[in-house]
């Protein structure tokens, strides 16, 4: 992952014209799970939001999608008084599972809650596979939390078992924001403002078109983000994509897959071909709000 800082007196503000979730109204002690769109209301980056002060937000993001984010948004500033700058190498970003997350003072109950131990934040994430998750992020050189390290593949899992999904470069501009759920999971507004895209978002909710969902599921041969979805009754066309994936410590692979709903309802379902490895679909570990 990587961090965009954006500071300056309207950098709320300009970033509350961009992105899908509201910025103006978080405050200091929360984050927000946001996307930034095309006009088509395509996603192009997916971020953890929040303000390190009134005037500084920070935006981590997956960092194959970093330097063309930052171009973007860059080009959307104008007269605003804000900057924006690549602040990855200012910055650590440290993981916490499980009780690393309480020890640090956090509540983990509260998701996207954010809370100040010492010169870090740590917002806390939602859960996955009943694992508490959260971030760290602090000053580069601030000593790390303390505590047994876990693997960046353990990280991952649980990641992956939490559905939801943050984009990155093999799935640019693939879904509008509905289609990995980010309506559910706390990652759009509505009742905000204008942002690009906002129409098509808007109207994929309220006027029903929405066709494709994300969905966990296991399979028993590796999975890639960007692998199409193939269905058994439609074989000669993909139906979905997996959007995020890791190997299962019990042996296969899990993942977070965006399919068209009619495909998760009847049929098989199968990874890079039709005739690919079998996909067997998991509960989610959140509701999906009801369709408008």
């Amino acid at each position: 992952m990587g961090v965009i800082r954006v500071a300056g007196a309207d950098a709320a503000t300009f970033l509350q014209g961009q992105l899908t979730q509201d910025v103006l109204q978080a405050s200091l002690h929360e984050a927000r799970l946001a996307a930034f769109c095309n006009a088509k209301g395509r996603m192009q980056a997916s971020f953890v939001v929040f303000k390190r002060s009134p005037e500084e937000l920070l935006l981590v993001c997956s960092r194959d999608l970093l330097a063309t984010t930052l171009k973007r948004l860059s080009m959307f500033v104008l007269r605003a008084k804000a900057q924006l700058s690549d602040a990855t190498s200012e910055f650590s970003l440290i993981g916490l599972m499980g009780d690393a997350v309480a020890a640090l003072g956090a509540d983990g109950r509260q998701t996207w809650s954010k809370t100040e131990a010492g010169p870090a934040s740590v917002v806390v994430l939602p859960t996955g596979a009943g694992v508490l998750r959260a971030l760290w992020c602090a000053p580069a050189g601030t000593p790390p939390p303390a505590g047994p390290a876990i693997t960046p593949q353990a990280w991952a899992w649980v990641s992956v078992r939490s559905g939801v999904a943050m984009l990155s470069q093999p799935i640019f501009e693939a879904f509008v924001p509905q289609m990995l759920n980010y309506e559910s999971i706390g990652g759009v507004s509505f009742k905000k403002g204008c942002y690009p895209g906002q129409e098509v978002v808007a109207r994929s909710q309220f006027r029903g078109t929405l066709k494709r969902r994300a969905y966990l599921a296991h399979s028993d041969a590796a999975l890639s983000s960007g692998q199409e979805i193939f269905h058994s009754i439609d074989p000669g066309q993909p139906c979905g994509l997996v959007a995020a994936a890791c190997a299962a410590p019990d042996g296969g692979c899990d993942a977070i897959i965006s399919i068209q709903t009619s495909a998760a309802t009847s049929g098989s379902l199968h990874a890079g071909s039709a005739g690919g490895a079998t996909l067997s679909l998991l509960p989610l570990p959140y509701p999906l709000l009801e369709d408008i």
